[in-house]
């Protein structure tokens, strides 16, 4: 049985491989996507008071340190029973909004965008965000570089940090914004706003204007039924910070929504022992295999899951673009993985918007941004919507508020049993008896993976076996006698 390995894969946060075995006639027998990573932060965060977990959490990833800061505080909130003022709440949202415009920015022009601008089979070294940027022209490389900045700025001024926010804290937070601030963070909000309405110009020229790419996207290479699960609102519209976590089946119908608190009696996970992460699947379907349709519990949580999940978006501009996604479509939901680059785009205008709507609250500067906890810390369990999918916090502590036990399901883990899926579609569809196998069709597998967006350097917490090891043998003119694999 013949071998195909990708490891590295590229253009994802952390570190992952794909396996690919082929039968004697050269056809996919199976796939593998191996995650060969340990990071354990469920554990070691044990015996520590959970007002640190937002400050602990949010190294865990340098890519979206503000979500960890916010499911944590959000847990921390709910272990010691306290509700934070309406101005810590919207103080929390205007900065995860910020987080979330640099992050659907950077996924777009950096990790996704370089397929379908350079092109699948273009050389490795042009399929980059340099590559994207010489195709495009400077100036958009120029306002890419400003979307960033502007996104980190919003998350400094309130989260005290560019990187690792800070200020978030069991019951609200440890400081407001000034006027000067809310002006300043309006002006960059309205300048996001045409920022994204740039960027869903500039995919539907160069995406959706290409027959070739959009073949690509509504065929079937690419297409899982699947659930779907995202937070909405009171009014089941997309909501990144706050609200009930809606689950719909693959024809959309709406199964139920679930609060933080309720988690428990909806998702489940299961183990293989060929990889540290573990394959959450909805308990009221129960685990069926690496299969999509209603039988099979396996869902889906990214920015495509979102507005499946949800009845529209929040703010105008976005709701139109969000009528356009599905009529363009053929109507909801939408199953076509690759579309999930287009609803990210939704999803940047919604945050830009978000951001605009939030700055202009006359609540934003208020000195009432926390209230001190008074109850004894028990039990508690936050929910955010990462850029990558639904992020969950679960804390159990001791009468003193220190932690004995954690449970992180991450953005990603919800999604790696589509993601392992799809690669194993895609690789099926590709690599076939008679077809030479180049970079160019290996990056195709990977273009399966990255409408996911996923970060494995969080993701981990499952220690089913032993870790991976390479051992070669050379001899003493440095030829390679003998390669010993554990994995």
């Amino acid at each position: 049985m013949q071998r195909l390995t990708i490891d590295p894969i590229t253009r994802l946060e952390g570190h992952g491989k794909i396996e690919i075995f082929l039968d004697e006639d050269g056809n996919v027998a199976n796939t593998y996507f191996q995650i060969p990573e340990l990071r354990g932060f469920e554990r070691f965060c044990v015996g520590r008071p959970v007002e640190e977990m937002p400050l602990l959490t949010n190294r865990i990833c340098g890519v979206c340190p503000e979500a960890h800061h916010m499911a944590a505080a959000k847990a921390a909130d709910a272990v010691y029973h306290v509700d934070p003022p309406s101005t810590a709440k919207k103080l929390r949202e205007l900065l995860y909004s910020g987080f979330y415009f640099t992050d659907h920015t950077t996924h777009f022009y950096a990790l996704g965008g370089p397929d379908f601008v350079m092109g699948p089979d273009a050389p490795v070294a042009e399929r980059n965000i340099l590559g994207v940027i010489h195709k495009v022209g400077l100036e958009i490389g120029g306002k890419v570089i400003q979307a960033r900045k502007y996104g980190h700025t919003i998350v400094e001024m309130i989260g005290g940090r560019k990187v690792h926010p800070c200020t978030s804290i069991p019951g609200g937070l440890t400081k407001g914004i000034t006027e000067e601030q809310r002006k300043e963070i309006e002006q960059m909000g309205r300048w996001g706003i045409e920022f994204a309405q740039f960027s869903i110009d500039l995919f539907n020229k160069i995406v959706l204007g290409n027959k070739a790419y959009v073949d690509l996207i509504i065929g079937d290479i690419y297409t899982h039924h699947t659930y779907y699960i995202g937070t909405v609102d009171e009014n089941n519209k997309v909501n990144f910070y706050d609200g009930k976590v809606s689950v719909v089946d693959p024809d959309g119908k709406r199964l139920g929504k679930y609060a933080a608190n309720e988690y428990t009696e909806w998702i489940a996970e299961h183990v293989e022992p060929w990889t540290y992460l573990k394959f959450p699947y909805l308990k009221k379907i129960g685990w069926k295999g690496f299969v999509d349709g209603k039988d099979s519990g396996v869902y889906c949580a990214t920015p495509l899951s979102r507005l499946n999940a949800s009845d529209g978006m929040a703010t105008p501009l976005a709701q139109e673009e969000y009528e356009k996604f599905y009529s363009t479509l053929g109507g909801k939901p939408v199953h076509q993985r690759l579309a999930t680059h287009w609803a990210r785009l939704i999803e940047l205008l919604y945050a830009a918007e978000r951001i605009v709507e939030l700055a202009t609250d006359p609540e934003i500067t208020s000195p009432n941004f926390h209230t001190i906890p008074t109850e004894k810390p028990t039990e508690g369990v936050g929910i955010v919507e990462a850029p990558r999918g639904t992020l969950t916090h679960h804390y159990w502590t001791d009468e003193r508020g220190v932690l004995t036990q954690v449970n992180l399901i991450v953005g990603t883990t919800n999604n790696y049993a589509p993601m392992s899926m799809s690669i194993k579609k895609a690789a099926e569809s590709f690599i076939k008896k008679g077809v030479v196998v180049n970079e160019g069709i290996l990056n195709r597998v990977e273009m399966a993976f990255r409408p996911y967006d996923p970060c494995f350097g969080c993701a981990t917490h499952s220690l089913p076996g032993q870790m991976p090891l390479q051992l070669t043998i050379r001899n003493a003119k440095g030829e390679v006698i003998e390669v010993v694999k554990r994995d």
